[in-house]
């Protein structure tokens, strides 16, 4: 992600705006920054009366999970580690009244350092091997998944 234009940055060329020394397009092309980037620039002094970048500006939607939220939910997984993300997220809404996403529980997972385990119990898959000869499992496939008798 790029980072930002230092606040001088932003100071002079909005002091050379003020002075007089050129329009933003011009001036933006002096700077080296672009003049969507001057015009951004301009227009926030004269919403705010500053030039200096506003602190803690992010983009976004805030999270829902707040941190006491994903406390709550580490707690409930330490309680039922063998809860899936289908009933994470049931508790959630039900519980807390928060109601997000199946990807979104996922990743604040990962962030809290928790991992989701295959259960033991699970069949392993019906994948078909190949021949022993290299052929292709063509009409064996079918016989292969009938059950003995």
């Amino acid at each position: 992600m790029p980072r930002a234009y230092a606040d001088d940055l932003r100071r002079k060329l909005l002091g050379a705006y003020d002075q007089g020394r050129g329009g933003l397009e011009k001036l933006a092309a002096l700077f080296g920054v672009s003049y969507g980037w001057a015009q951004k620039v301009a227009a926030a002094r004269r919403r705010t009366g500053s030039a200096e970048r506003p602190a803690g500006a992010r983009r976004g939607f805030p999270s829902r999970l707040t941190p006491e939220l994903r406390a709550a939910l580490s707690t409930h997984i330490q309680t039922r580690p063998d809860a899936t993300l289908a009933e994470l997220r049931q508790w959630l809404s039900e519980q807390h009244g928060v109601g997000v996403s199946i990807s979104r529980l996922c990743t604040v997972l990962q962030e809290l350092g928790l991992r989701l385990n295959r259960s033991r119990s699970t069949p392993p898959s019906r994948t078909l091997r190949p021949d022993a000869r290299g052929a292709k499992n063509g009409g064996a496939k079918s016989r292969r998944l009938t059950p003995k008798a």
